[in-house]
């Protein structure tokens, strides 16, 4: 390389009476051969074991003091044995400087082509194989960094998955987990166990009506302290979903904790991940509360630690189709919830008296038409690495093939609110129901009918608490009793209310309470067999 700049230059150290022989005087070497492969090594160790060098020469080509001439195109090498072992240069190598390369290796070692393959390894070319024996692996900038084999791309994988739902709801998504094909689904504490490969996790975000979330437990382990929060946060394997590319959140929820503040939990954790993503790629991600790419969360009990990885993003009860609200609406989930509760089998006729912005009629037309919940929304798994679009989609079309054309039954809502009433009229539209499909009308609860002789059911979240004074509550359920007891016979009454008493005021008795909550409220859903003329 004629446009190399001149070098200094190190003289060997020589025994005494012994001079220093230049490459151009040694007329020995004039003809030889540069010689690479295993014999070039062993002939350079044994130069090492005898002495023949100086122990001086080595520390200083490493430390960069002095650097030793370097022989140009057409010059001749210096045979095995003469140069210091530990010479180096930032420059592309010729061939002939690759002698000097395989006397660095171990004598187990291949020859110079497997050297060279290092060095550009060690540069963040493509070549993706580790570090050479005997030295540290470098840290490399994520730009440079080789591609990495995601585990959530291997089929077949199986992943430890926890789904919140609304209290109350744990056996009915249980329920509907099993009908989903995973087996082992049980119910805990506000949600449901089970374990799923990536594909099954995909397939639990799209189907399920009545999950918050579907959460993928990556860490779980013993904490006592902040700091092993941070380790153990640290030691769990981030870069296998997301890296700096991608924003971040972390969530931390607790329960009889002995930690003393959330938020610096929070913190540990978010600090666990960005060092783990730093220390592995050389940069870490950004924090984004509002639109994160990543969600992380974190939950703590007396004695351990367990860390999720959000596959959902927005909370799965916002379907899409839901951006006009009532006074008093109920969560997507929980209206699908109280459709499972209350066993309504979807064939018969549904009415919804106080149907506000539609939620409850809109998720049983959705349900009966088999149109999966999440048909129409996004998901954080789509913006993790080795996320499989074409696969996606594939699912995606499959459900579609199953939805049924048109509802086999009939299904009205009435509400004394034309402002809820228009609510529920365009959201039914942008759930891509017709008006057909789901009749709505401003009508008062007492003046309603069926809509045929087919007897069916009645599934409603009737107002309560501060939404009526002492005189309308008494008078309302006295009137609507009467409604029910003379037009609906036959029909099973389904009523979610935090007022335990409207039993009583309905002068109903119910054949089944099952205790839930809508957001923080204790409630109950009563069930009642209507007989026509009676007070059952």
């Amino acid at each position: 390389m004629s446009d190399t700049p001149e070098r200094k230059k190190l003289t060997l150290n020589t025994r005494p009476g012994e001079r220093a022989t230049r490459p151009s005087e040694d007329s020995s070497g004039a003809d030889r051969r540069v010689r690479s492969g295993a014999r070039a090594h062993r002939v350079a160790r044994a130069a090492l074991e005898t002495g023949k060098q100086g122990s001086a020469e080595a520390p200083a080509g490493e430390r960069g003091d002095a650097a030793p001439s370097r022989p140009r195109p057409g010059d001749r090498a210096t045979p095995p044995g003469r140069r210091a072992p530990a010479e180096r240069s930032d420059r592309p190598r010729s061939r002939e400087d690759r002698p000097l390369s395989s006397s660095r290796r171990r004598p187990d070692e291949g020859g110079g082509d497997a050297a060279y393959r290092s060095r550009r390894d060690e540069a963040g070319n493509a070549q993706t194989g580790g570090p050479r024996p005997g030295r540290p692996r470098e840290r490399r900038p994520a730009a440079d960094a080789a591609p990495r084999q995601h585990v959530i791309a291997r089929p077949g994988e199986n992943f430890a998955v926890f789904a919140p739902c609304p209290l109350g709801l744990e056996h009915a998504l249980t329920d509907e987990l099993h009908a989903l094909g995973f087996d082992d689904a049980h119910p805990g504490r506000a949600g449901v166990h089970f374990t799923a490969d990536w594909t099954g996790m995909m397939r639990a975000n799209l189907h399920s009506r009545l999950a918050t979330r579907i959460l993928v437990r990556v860490a779980h382990g013993p904490v006592q302290n902040e700091d092993e929060l941070l380790e153990l946060a640290r030691a769990t394997p981030w870069e296998h979903w997301f890296g700096a590319e991608q924003t971040l959140r972390v969530d931390t929820s607790a329960v009889r904790s002995p930690m003393k503040s959330l938020q610096f939990c929070n913190l540990r954790v978010k600090d666990g991940i960005c060092d783990r993503l730093r220390e592995r790629e050389g940069e870490r991600p950004s924090i984004d509360t509002v639109r994160p790419d990543a969600r992380v969360h974190a939950f703590l009990d007396e004695t351990s630690a367990t860390l999720y990885l959000d596959t959902s993003g927005e909370s799965l009860f916002k379907r899409g189709w839901r951006l006009d609200k009532g006074e008093a609406p109920l969560r997507e989930n929980l209206a699908a919830g109280l459709l499972a509760l209350s066993g309504w089998p979807g064939n018969v006729p549904l009415i919804d008296p106080f149907c506000g912005s539609g939620t409850i009629l809109i998720e049983a037309a959705l349900k009966a038409l088999g149109v999966p919940p999440g048909i129409s929304r996004p998901f954080a798994f789509e913006r993790l690495r080795g996320h499989q679009a074409r696969h996606w989609r594939d699912l995606k079309d499959d459900a579609r093939a199953r939805i049924l054309p048109e509802l086999p039954i009939q299904m009205a809502g009435a509400d004394i609110d034309p402002h809820a009433i228009e609510a529920a009229r365009d959201n039914a539209h942008r759930a891509g129901l017709t008006d057909e499909a789901v009749y709505f009308e401003v009508a008062d609860a007492r003046d309603t009918c069926p809509l045929d002789d087919q007897a069916g059911w009645l599934i409603t979240n009737p107002p309560y608490g501060e939404r009526l004074d002492l005189e309308e509550d008494r008078q309302l359920w006295t009137e609507w009793a009467s409604t029910l007891k003379r037009e609906f016979g036959g029909w099973q009454l389904h009523v979610i209310t935090s007022d335990f008493d409207l039993p009583k005021k309905l002068r109903l008795d119910p054949f089944r309470r099952t205790p839930i909550y809508n957001g923080a409220l204790d409630c109950r859903l009563f069930g009642f067999q209507l007989v026509q003329g009676q007070y059952r």
